[in-house]
Formats: structure tokens, sequence, C-alpha cells
């Protein structure tokens, strides 16, 4: 088993997306990576903490490897929006990727580079068509090791499973019918 940390905006999509892939033991929403010791959601929330909303992800790696796991949460974030996804704003929605295994930092670079190598083959497609670059055109998935975890509050932990109705009013994410097609093609 193995674990990554991954921030995709409001944890509880994430959550419900990750969740759906074979391979995937365990899931826990929590907060990364910030300045104070056992935040609450309150708290997080001010974007006063430096804490990212972010999900634990256990794994197993005999099952899904680290990389489609992390092609997977490319395809349900928005790389290029900073400090946000889709309307939840602010730094705590901020997308990331956070490793405890020291081993995984080059998997998750070379999967970030793949990605942005993407990006920078559309940027130069647009800017030969009298586009630009800016700040919107720019990966802003943040990477590094893990610093800090702490749970989230219980009524965060799968949300969506408790409260099916909410998951309706959620902004569609890629569904697992949708890229469980996909999967082969990422290892």
């Amino acid at each position: 088993m193995k674990t990554i940390y991954l921030a995709g905006g409001c944890f509880w999509g994430t959550e419900h997306y990750i969740r759906q892939f074979d391979g995937i033991i365990e899931t826990m929403t929590g907060y990364a990576n910030g300045t104070i010791h056992n935040p609450s959601y309150e708290q997080v929330y001010t974007d006063k903490t430096g804490y990212a909303e972010c999900v634990r992800v256990i794994y197993d790696e005999n099952t899904l490897s680290l990389r489609t796991l992390l092609k997977l949460f490319f395809i349900s974030i928005d790389p290029l929006q900073k400090d946000g996804l889709a309307g939840d704003i602010g730094t705590r929605y901020r997308t990331g990727i956070y490793w405890i295994d020291p081993g995984d930092r080059q998997i998750v670079e070379e999967v970030y580079a793949e990605i942005s190598s993407t990006y920078e083959a559309e940027l130069t497609d647009a800017i030969h068509s009298g586009g630009s670059i800016t700040q919107q055109n720019i990966i802003s998935v943040e990477t590094g090791p893990l610093q800090c975890f702490y749970p989230a509050e219980e009524y965060h932990q799968d949300y969506y499973l408790k409260n099916p109705e909410a998951f309706e009013k959620e902004p569609a994410r890629p569904e697992f019918k949708e890229i469980g097609a996909y999967i082969r093609d990422f290892e």
C-alpha cells in the first residue's frame, strides 16, 4: 500500500471522484501544508492558515500505479486555475500533489512535465496564431513533500456518500464510466 495527498479544489468532490477507481483502499479528507496545529474548517476557510483542502489517498500500487492515479487526478482539475477550482476560489482550494515517500517525487515530476508539455504545445499553437502567454496559461498545481496533514471534521468525510442530494448539485467531474477506458493507456 502507498499513500499520496491530492488537493483538487473542494475535497468533497475530489474524494468522491478518486474513490471510484479500483485500487483505492481508503480516502480521508483533511487539511494539508498549513501553519497552525490541528485547524478547524472555519479556520481554514479564512484563507489565513496556509492550508489546502486535501484528500489522503491510500492505494494498492499493484492495482493502480501512481502514474495512472495522477493522470486521473489531472483529468478532474483545471491545472491552469490558480488558487481555486471552478467556482471555489481561495488558497484553501488550490490544487496540489504532496508525497510522503521521497521515491514518489520522480513520478510526480514526470507526470507534471508530461501534462505541462501538453499545455505548452497548445500555447505554442496559440502564440503562432496571434495569442499570448498570460498567468492563466501556466500550470498552477503545487507539488512537494507533505509538510503536515490534519483530518477534516467527521461531517466532511465521505460527504457525497452521506449527502447524495448535494452531489447532484456539484459541477460535473468526469465519471469513471467516461475515463475508465483510458486507464490502460496511462501505463
